[in-house]
């Protein structure tokens, strides 16, 4: 019986506040004073619609009143509609319409420090990011946020000078996997490969990703298709290409995966000399690649133990002959320089052209370097290298001197065409290096060794000044070092 005046007061006060009708929404304006809040009434007990009355309150106290009115950081937005959706519901589902929740009071006014005119664009750009609503800064961060998640790291694949970097196990093309690097070039590298299509192991040669060593590459591969075309079961003991192509920019050539170089395994020898029988089963089949190479009209121009390689790690005899990329027809152009120093012949250090019995001359000094373990002409000075000709094997004729270019002529006396040696800048080491050359005949002591005797009568011919009177590979092949014993 108690409860029904309490029934009839609010439904009276509901009438009497609600005589105009419902209001359809409440309006709150920003200037407008602060509203004295309803007094407190007392909590009935056992009664449904006072418990309503204070629905509002209990769901919305006031730690969580601002909370609804900040930010709501965790919330992502998937696109522009999305937004203001939420926006919207936030406006009409977030405040109940019995009760006026009153506007936030606006910051504190502060004083923004003069900034320097480099950090005027940073500070607008934060003021405005701050001055957006917050569902608008929370759009722009997801975006920044998706972005920095999609963008992949840019993989490097050459070094500042163009070299292929070499990584182990990875994939060079779906066909072939790098197992190890084996060498590396002015040209590029070499790296050992496993052919997952011919199950075997090959070797790549990557050359660098730098137009001037494409062009060359290119060359080089012309080379060698003439060289397997015309010697398809490869008698003749050159390295033949089984393909080539063109990858990350670097052109790569496959080739069988062969033994060491002959200078590595002097040098694994301790640089000790070969037999007088190894020396001569070398040099013929040396000479036999050569005498093949001339027959198709190319000199190769860099022949030295670096490009002689074995066939396999067991054999010390069977080789074959490598490295065509300075290889130049008779017709192509002539580079004025050829030739690794040690191996030059005297006609390019004069500046007279070359050709063919280039060659030769570079046969002769491997010939050397076989027999006694060691490079015939150690040096790097084109005036020195002269020096140490003259002490092995005597002075230039005058005819030469005088056919040579202008800076050949410098390293020779003008009137008695004498070489210019030592000068006063010549170093005492240098002169140390050239006295303690011997003449080719003590170099070969024949000792009436057979082997020896030939020997040094074949190098006497591949060693002779005059490119015109050099013995040519066709001439060699029949000499009787290559056959006797």
């Amino acid at each position: 019986m108690a409860a029904k005046p309490q029934h009839k007061r609010k439904r009276s006060w509901e009438k009497e506040f609600y005589k105009n009708g419902v209001p359809a929404e409440v309006i709150v304006i920003s200037d407008s004073p602060t509203p004295t809040p309803p007094p407190s009434r007392p909590k009935a007990t056992n009664s449904s619609s006072s418990s309503s009355s204070g629905s509002h309150d209990s769901l919305y106290p006031a730690n969580k009143r601002r909370y609804l009115l900040e930010p709501d950081h965790k919330r992502v937005y998937k696109n522009t509609s999305d937004l203001s959706i939420n926006q919207n519901l936030s406006s009409f589902h977030f405040f109940p319409a019995s009760t006026v929740y009153p506007v936030p009071p606006p910051p504190p006014a502060t004083t923004v420090p003069a900034l320097p005119p480099s950090s005027l664009a940073a500070a607008h750009l934060s003021t405005t990011l701050h001055q957006l609503p917050a569902a608008t800064a929370l759009q722009r961060k997801s975006i920044q946020t998706v972005a920095t998640a999609t963008t992949e790291p840019v993989e490097v694949y050459d070094d500042e000078d163009g070299h292929y970097i070499v990584r182990p196990n990875e994939s060079l093309t779906q066909q072939y996997k790098i197992m190890r690097l084996l060498g590396q070039g002015t040209f590029g590298k070499v790296v050992e490969c496993y052919d997952r299509v011919r199950r075997s192991y090959c070797a790549i040669k990557i050359i660098r990703a730098i137009p001037k060593y494409r062009d060359a590459s290119k060359i080089e591969i012309r080379v060698l298709n003439t060289l397997k075309q015309h010697d398809p079961l490869n008698l003749n003991q050159c390295i033949h290409l089984i393909e080539w192509f063109d990858f990350r920019n670097h052109i790569c050539m496959v080739f069988d995966l062969l033994g060491p170089s002959v200078f590595d395994f002097l040098k694994s020898n301790q640089f000790r000399p070969f037999p007088s029988t190894q020396i001569q089963k070398l040099a013929k089949q040396l000479i036999t690649s050569v005498a093949f190479l001339h027959d198709l009209k190319l000199v190769h121009t860099d022949l030295k133990p670096e490009n002689i390689l074995l066939v396999g790690r067991t054999s010390k005899t069977d080789i074959r002959l490598i490295d065509f990329g300075s290889a130049t027809f008779e017709k192509d152009y002539h580079s004025a320089v050829v030739s690794t120093r040690h191996y030059r012949a005297p006609e390019i250090i004069l500046g007279m052209g070359w050709s063919y019995p280039c060659d030769l001359w570079s046969i002769g000094c491997i010939l050397v370097e076989f027999f006694t373990g060691d490079a015939l002409f150690q040096t790097h000075d084109n005036l020195e290298h002269l020096a140490m000709m003259n002490t092995v094997l005597g002075p230039l004729p005058q005819h030469m001197v005088l056919s040579a270019n202008k800076e050949g002529q410098k390293f020779f006396y003008k009137e008695s065409k004498k070489l210019r040696y030592p000068t006063t800048k010549t170093t005492k080491q240098s002169k140390k290096f050239v006295d303690a050359l011997k003449p080719l005949e003590d170099i070969i002591a024949p000792e009436h060794n057979q082997h020896n005797i030939f020997l040094l009568d074949l190098l006497k011919k591949l060693l002779i000044y005059e490119p015109s009177q050099r013995i040519s590979a066709r001439e060699a092949l029949r000499h009787p070092f290559l056959s006797c014993c």
